[in-house]
């Protein structure tokens, strides 16, 4: 008779606290999809689930580059034509030393390999709380304490300088920027840029400026015009950052799974870095193949969806904010850029039985602002304002009756 084993193969100890809670939720959402109801997703940020389509000619520019045989693999940093199309946008968002770029699957991607080539057991980065799970998720994975410093609500969630330098030791290697912000979709202003850059340069700091939604800034100023993006590395040209960007969000192809890094700062310090990303680049290989001629054609060619895109999210950012504004037991600091909203609510329970049971009650799914972390004795819950106004005012109307149902008025 074969042996068998009797041992349960159990996972690393250090995924422990890896969580997601945006996809975490759907095994409450099955359930109830199971019982014949439909759920409302307001938890996940594609706005292809709703009525935004990918501009034709970015498809185009894929689909031919499968029918001309672009199928196997690619340069590990990328191909020729989207580097230097990447470059082109870093020169357009104002950032000046640009010592190298790449491709990835997705931003995703670029946030693992920049962390895996930096961090060293025993040290640490610092990220934003709130803040985008995966940050934590590879933290985890990798076995880095968490460092987690505080963005402040009263002052529009911009980062908290003095919690940040109270979080500082000798073995913190970078800072993480998220700008706009996920989940809050604050902006940081040009002065919060240049005091972490001062900071950055005084603690030899790499800065991480995630500027994923870059292109889907919600202010305009007193004439109507939309309000620039400003990026990091723009602002502080010699500090050694990695700013992070691709096609998902500004682009409508979040399923293609194409970002970016670009590297900058002062030459001579970064190169030893550089060096450790591309040996991490070739390591996996390469990022998708023929999505990657699509990005000459995003980054260059026609612009005119956006124009769109910010129409609509401009209009159901304002809806989201009139109806937190008058709901009783939410506030909401009114979102600048991306399309999430974040809004303080009081209940005496905790924010994650507030959401699963919103979902069994109303069946509209948000996540629960302990997901992605949130100072200790306030609660908060993710939105995603894509859907169009009718069904947001519905899911809305939803929830206002939940609270007013569970914790009256």
């Amino acid at each position: 008779m074969p042996i068998t084993q009797s041992r349960s193969v159990t996972a690393a100890r250090r995924l422990e606290n890896v969580r997601y809670a945006i996809r975490d939720l759907a095994c409450v959402a099955d359930e109830v999809i199971a019982q014949g109801h439909k759920v409302l997703p307001l938890n996940v940020g594609d706005p292809l689930n709703f009525d935004f389509q990918t501009p034709p000619h970015i498809i185009e520019a894929a689909y031919k580059a499968m029918r001309d045989g672009k199928n196997g693999y690619a340069p590990s940093p990328g191909i020729p034509e989207a580097l230097e199309a990447i470059r082109g946008e870093a020169a357009r968002k104002g950032i000046t030393t640009v010592r190298d770029v790449f491709v990835t699957s997705g931003v995703s991607e670029t946030v693992d390999l920049c962390i895996s080539a930096l961090v060293n057991p025993g040290e640490d980065i610092l990220t934003p709380k709130p803040d985008y799970p995966l940050y934590s998720a590879v933290l985890c994975k990798l076995g880095i304490a968490l460092n987690a410093y505080d963005l402040n609500e009263e002052d529009a969630w911009q980062p908290e300088l003095a919690d940040i330098e109270r979080r500082l030791t000798p073995r913190s290697r970078a800072i993480v920027l998220i700008n706009p912000n996920n989940p809050t979709g604050s902006l940081c202003s040009r002065e919060m840029l240049e005091r972490i850059a001062d900071l950055a340069r005084r603690h030899n700091l790499v800065v991480f400026s995630d500027e994923i939604y870059d292109k889907l800034i919600l202010d305009c100023d007193s004439q109507g015009n939309d309000t620039p993006h400003i990026a990091f590395a723009a602002v502080a040209p010699d500090v050694p950052c990695i700013t992070f960007g691709g096609m998902s969000k500004n682009y409508l192809v979040p399923g293609w799974r194409i970002g970016w890094g670009i590297v900058s700062g002062d030459a001579a310090a970064i190169k030893p870095y550089i060096e450790g990303i591309h040996r991490l680049l070739r390591a996996r290989l390469c990022a998708n193949h023929p999505e990657q001629y699509a990005i000459k054609p995003a980054l260059e060619g026609p612009q005119d969806h956006l124009i769109e895109v910010r129409r609509k999210l401009r209009s159901r950012r304002d809806l989201t904010q009139k109806w937190c504004e008058s709901t009783p037991r939410l506030s909401c600091v009114a979102p600048r850029g991306a399309f999430y909203a974040f809004p303080k609510i009081d209940t005496p329970e905790s924010d994650e039985l507030f959401v699963k049971e919103l979902i069994r009650q109303k069946h509209v799914m948000v996540v629960h602002g302990s997901g992605f972390g949130q100072k200790p004795g306030t609660q908060h819950f993710r939105i995603v304002f894509l859907p169009d106004e009718k069904t947001l005012t519905s899911a809305y109307a939803g929830i206002a009756e939940f609270i007013r149902e569970r914790y009256g008025t």
